[in-house]
């Protein structure tokens, strides 16, 4: 079978032959019909993030995947299901840990885990994949085209969760949020506070210059678009208004500080990107200050389990068909993986199952490789 692999650090990915997986008990063979593409792979191809399984030196990518039972091996499945992958799974000679005996495998800390097509295994980039029956999510048929952003909608299903909880303690009611960064994470996130959580205003910052697709995607929504380069996170509060949720899918280090200036009372900001090292000066004392005498608080959240990919189906089904087709900018066949990977060396910030950001053609949003047509 063909699959898309990468030696981390080492140029672009690679169509590469591997035999067909077979199945153990408990698992099904998945033949795969599209897998997207996100910031994450790109960090990995770089060899900033992740890493390639034990004793091999090459990675095949793909953790946003959607494909179809071939062969439920006495799983309970059914063949022509279409199903979605979720990503963590136990580390190799480890059956199970309490994190994935909780279904919470997403809360593992580092070394509890493997990501499928990041750190320590395979992905789903590949015609063919195998996996525990509990590992695939099922979707509807009428869904499955766009069922590769099932795991990035999942991630931000799990991010609204734990800001919530984060405010359970008194009767929290937001209307504001604003979304930091423009990439198909933030604006499938921005959709999601329009189109199915009910905020009233919503503002999502970027640095494109008008016009800009991603800047018609936000205003077509209802929402403000805010150009950091006017307005930075730390001044959005003054011109605008105080925000009841800030979302960072940017991975710029500075924001996760900024988004306090930019928090209402009681507000949260939840925080997915994961930005490289980098020494810069902070008011401490004075963040410190605002976040206890405001009651603000801030959220970081990585990752999701079954339960978020099941509410993303859900949302997913709830999306215009216009944005989808609006965000994802193009699907391309194993014969053409440069245009899947417009940019393989760009440099690209992640928040785990995607910012968007990487590919340095400035209209791309999302892409995706399709192994096979519904």
């Amino acid at each position: 079978m063909k699959a898309i692999a990468v030696q981390p650090g080492a140029g672009g990915p690679d169509v590469v032959s591997r035999p067909v997986p077979e199945p153990a008990p408990g698992e099904a063979l998945v033949r795969i019909h599209r897998v997207g593409v996100d910031g994450t792979d790109y960090e990995v191809i770089e060899g900033t993030h992740g890493g390639v399984p034990d004793g091999d030196d090459r990675l095949v990518l793909g953790h946003e995947a959607v494909g179809v039972v071939e062969d439920p091996n006495g799983t309970g499945l059914e063949a022509g299901q279409y199903v979605v992958p979720t990503v963590r799974r136990p580390p190799p000679g480890v059956e199970t840990n309490d994190y994935f005996e909780r279904g919470d495998p997403d809360m593992a800390p580092e070394g509890e885990y493997v990501e499928r097509g990041i750190v320590g295994a395979h992905g789903f980039m590949a015609e063919y994949v195998t996996s525990p029956a509990a590992y695939l999510v099922p979707i509807p048929d009428e869904l499955a085209p766009w069922g590769f952003l099932v795991e990035p909608i999942s991630i931000t299903e799990k991010a609204i969760e734990h800001a919530r909880a984060s405010r359970s303690a008194f009767d929290w009611r937001p209307e504001s949020a604003l979304v930091l960064g423009t990439g198909a994470l933030g604006l499938l996130t921005a959709a999601m506070f329009t189109e199915t959580l009910g905020y009233e205003r919503v503002y999502c910052l970027g640095r494109k210059d008008r016009p800009h697709p991603t800047i018609d995607i936000v205003e077509r929504l209802g929402a403000t678009y805010v150009d950091s380069r006017e307005t930075p996170v730390d001044e959005v509060a003054a011109a605008y208004e105080p925000m009841d949720v800030v979302y960072e899918a940017t991975g710029h280090a500075t924001h996760a500080f900024e988004s306090i200036d930019a928090l209402a009372p009681n507000g949260v900001a939840a925080l997915l990107g994961v930005p490289t090292d980098w020494t810069f000066e902070i008011d401490g004392g004075r963040l410190h200050r605002d976040l206890v005498l405001s009651n603000k608080a801030l959220v970081g959240s990585v990752n999701s389990n079954r339960r978020h990919f099941e509410a993303a189906i859900d949302t997913l089904a709830a999306l215009p068909d216009w944005l989808l087709e609006s965000i994802v900018t193009g699907i391309y066949g194993l014969d053409e993986i440069e245009r899947a990977f417009p940019s393989a060396t760009a440099p690209a910030a992640t928040t785990d199952g995607g910012s968007g950001v990487g590919p340095d053609d400035d209209t791309t949003i999302k892409t995706a490789v399709e192994f096979m047509p519904i």
